[in-house]
């Protein structure tokens, strides 16, 4: 961590508490306490780590960590009222919670071993307990026993493939998380999780299902009016189900108004205005979608510069944190694809590269839906990308996504496995500062091309 005198994880993880609990006058001096919570973390040595003092601390200080993150949470009402939640305060604090995050996932990894998920294995259910460290929960609705679910809950969760790594970071602002959805709970106590997936469109499946759907991370949200809660997932569960009507697909347009289509945040945005007669619209802060080089967004389809991104509710007042759970053996993984996004993203909108089909990806878009006719090749490509395609997914929003899965597959290989060798030399794993450093590198000795992308003239 940053040298004070003593580089113990324990001492910076004390700094950040006290930063985090520290008034602040006007937005500029909680900008400036923000910017030093992050760069704690950014600009922590890793070497001056003892790893054996890590594994013995771990659960107390992955607790410390989730503590920061509901102790500035628990805030923000406040700061609204005050008139400090400027934009550049909104992204300092999910920027904290991003990183602190980070460094507890860390931290765990550390104390289990660093056991990774076996390529193709299934992830943990979320909201189990595998090792002892998976869920975190809010000590205001500790019981001591399983938190059961409620209607109206809001599912935060993060999946494993590269384009939910693109959802996660597509915004003015990165996060950890690329899909939502709301729990109802029907008449039997069966709990139900509506939402808007990209190959289903609008959907209603057990929570056990949901849960099962191979998620790396989670976030349980309850709104602080549970009647509004509850009414809203039960006339969103009834638009969903309705009886005669055909289903609703995906949006690939992420705009926020107008309901013909749905995707996962839009879902749950119709939940709560449904519930509330209008009256509770979603989110409080949304996501800007303000790059220059719109390339990628064109091609996927999205439509417009504000959306209400899953993220959005990490900073929305209205709605408390109940619980956060992580399967240990993904978040290396995790963190991985999303330092390499974020990097892919920055070529895109900094140094100009465009994605550029061959003639592999022009058969995986124009015959996707046709895979069984096709090459061995191109089916294992397709198969590696869409497990199902949707109905109403344009040729072009096929071809890149199938182009950002082909080249961020091997830079995350290989991005593991310089993490393996840094885990059998110190036992630490690699600071995400050296993988975005290593993404840099990897530009340079490109020659103006990195998998599908390309620079300019290239």
């Amino acid at each position: 961590m940053a040298d004070n005198g003593d580089n113990t994880l324990r001492l910076a993880v004390g700094r950040i508490e006290a930063w985090a609990a520290q008034p602040v006058a006007n937005a500029a001096d909680l900008e400036t306490v923000l910017g030093r919570i992050y760069r704690e973390f950014y600009l922590a040595d890793f070497g001056t780590m003892d790893v054996v003092a890590i594994k013995a601390e771990a659960p107390a200080l992955m607790q410390r960590l989730f503590q920061v993150r509901l102790l500035l949470r628990g805030q923000i009402a406040a700061f609204e009222q005050r008139g400090l939640m400027t934009r550049a305060v909104q992204r300092g604090l999910r920027d904290v919670f991003r990183v602190t995050r980070y460094a507890s996932d860390m931290v765990g990894e550390v104390a289990t071993g660093h056991r990774r998920l076996a390529a193709g294995a299934p992830t943990a259910r979320g909201f189990t307990n595998p090792t002892g460290l998976n869920v975190l929960v809010n000590p205001a609705f500790r019981t001591g026993s399983d938190l059961p679910f409620r209607a109206g809950d809001v599912l935060l969760v993060r999946g494993q493939a590269h384009n939910s790594a693109a959802i996660a970071r597509i915004g003015d602002v990165d996060s950890q998380f690329s899909h939502v959805g709301i729990v109802d709970i029907d008449a039997n106590g069966i709990a139900w999780l509506v939402e808007a997936l990209i190959e289903d469109g609008a959907v209603s499946n057990p929570i056990e299902v949901a849960l099962d759907h191979g998620i790396g991370r989670a976030v349980l949200f309850r709104h602080k009016d549970p009647e509004l809660a509850a009414r809203a997932a039960a006339a969103i569960r009834k638009h969903v189900t309705r009886p005669n009507v055909p289903r609703i697909l995906y949006d690939f347009g992420m705009m926020i108004d107008g309901y013909d289509y749905l995707y996962c945040s839009k879902l749950v945005r119709l939940a709560f205005l449904k519930g509330s007669g209008g009256r509770e619209v979603l989110p409080q802060y949304t996501t800007r979608l303000d790059m220059q080089n719109r390339d990628f967004l064109n091609r996927v389809g999205v439509r417009t510069t504000e959306t209400f991104a899953p993220a959005d509710l990490e900073i929305d007042p209205r709605f408390e944190i109940v619980a956060e759970w992580q399967d240990l053996r993904t978040t290396s993984g995790l963190r991985a694809q999303d330092l390499i996004t974020t990097k892919l993203f920055e070529f895109m909108e900094t140094n100009g590269y465009r994605f550029r089909e061959d003639w592999t990806i022009e058969m995986i878009a124009l015959f996707g839906r046709l895979a069984g006719r096709l090459s061995d090749n191109v089916k294992d490509m397709l198969r590696d990308v869409f497990p199902k395609i949707p109905v109403n997914m344009r040729r072009k929003t096929i071809a890149v996504i199938a182009m950002l899965h082909h080249t961020a597959e091997p830079i995350l290989l290989d991005v593991l496995a310089k993490d393996d060798a840094e885990l059998d030399k110190t036992g630490r794993p690699l600071h995400p500062r050296v993988v975005l450093a290593h993404m840099d590198e990897v530009r340079k000795a490109a020659g103006g091309r990195i998998g599908y992308l390309h620079a300019p003239g290239a």
